[in-house]
């Protein structure tokens, strides 16, 4: 057993090697027996070095590992390392064939746990729905209906990648999908969050009313309303988050809303929330707190830092 974990890391570490030698014939070769490897994490680990070195050469040895780590995937692949590195690192190096990303949307991997089994393939699927965006050889009509599966996933980071890859196609008839999915609602909030957030990515104008509409609602999902609108950078949003600002009495909902016009970057927002500062109300905290996570133009910094003396 010392003898198998030392020859283990060796290998290891002789694949990291690699990445330091840079992409050449003999990093290429290595590599290439690597991603044959019958232990997961060795072919990870393969997968990871030739993504960053920029190795397209090896996808067709990364397809025929992806393929072989489905059979008996529980055993051949825990924890879904191999195929999840070679997802990424296939898609990364440009590969786009549907196929092989909607093998791994549809994958389902449960492994014992503690107290039963667990699914192991979330990360998996949630990469293969943001992959298949940049494949062409499958209809959008087609795509957007096994993303609109995917938004009904188990797992709460599936169904938010699959939203943002409705943002992501910008086809008006997603826009429709991920508004009934949040009239359906989700106990997820950064799930509503990401639909939110693709809807008004995909058709500002025909969605700003419906999210700040959802400003009123109680509860965790205002919040995230009030974020999409304010990652928008948009002025129409602004205005209704300063309006919505004036008529909302709770500090908490409050400081959201100073959050996310934070987020529009607008100069109107920002000069907004220095006055915040320098008024030293009960808003200023918040305001300072927002401001400080973003590179103000210079005269604006210097009056927060005078509104603190």
């Amino acid at each position: 057993m010392a003898g198998r974990n030392v020859a283990y890391e060796e290998k290891l570490s002789a694949i990291e090697a690699l990445r330091k030698a840079g992409a050449t014939a003999e990093t290429e070769a290595a590599l290439r027996k690597a991603l044959g490897d019958r232990n997961n994490y060795i072919v990870a680990k393969a997968a990871g070095v030739a993504c960053a070195l920029g190795m397209s050469g090896l996808v067709p040895e990364m397809l025929t590992a992806y393929d072989r780590f489905f059979s008996n995937a529980v055993k051949t692949d825990p924890q879904c390392w191999a195929k999840n590195a070679l997802s990424k690192a296939m898609a990364e190096l440009g590969h786009t064939e549907a196929a092989t990303y909607l093998h791994g949307l549809a994958h389902v991997q449960l492994e014992p746990v503690w107290e039963g089994r667990a699914d192991s393939a979330a990360t998996l699927r949630a990469q293969c729905a943001i992959a298949l965006v940049e494949c062409r050889d499958i209809g959008d009509v087609d795509l957007l209906q096994h993303l609109a599966d995917a938004l009904v996933d188990e797992e709460k980071l599936v169904r938010a990648e699959a939203a943002r890859a409705i943002g992501l196609l910008n086809r008006r008839e997603g826009a429709v999908v991920l508004r009934l999915y949040a009239h359906r609602g989700d106990k997820e909030p950064e799930v509503i969050g990401a639909c939110f957030s693709a809807m008004l990515s995909i058709n500002l104008a025909g969605n700003v009313a419906f999210v700040a509409g959802l400003l009123e609602r109680p509860g965790d999902e205002a919040a995230e309303a009030a974020l999409a609108l304010g990652l928008t950078h948009d002025a129409r949003a602004f205005e209704i988050l300063k309006a919505r600002l004036g008529r909302e009495a709770m500090p908490r909902r409050r400081g959201s809303l100073i959050t996310a016009i934070s987020l529009t970057r607008l100069p109107e927002a920002l000069e907004m929330l220095v006055g915040l500062v320098e008024a030293g109300t009960g808003d200023a905290g918040a305001a300072r707190e927002a401001l400080s996570a973003l590179r103000l133009p210079e005269k604006l910094q210097r009056r927060v830092d005078a509104a603190g003396r």
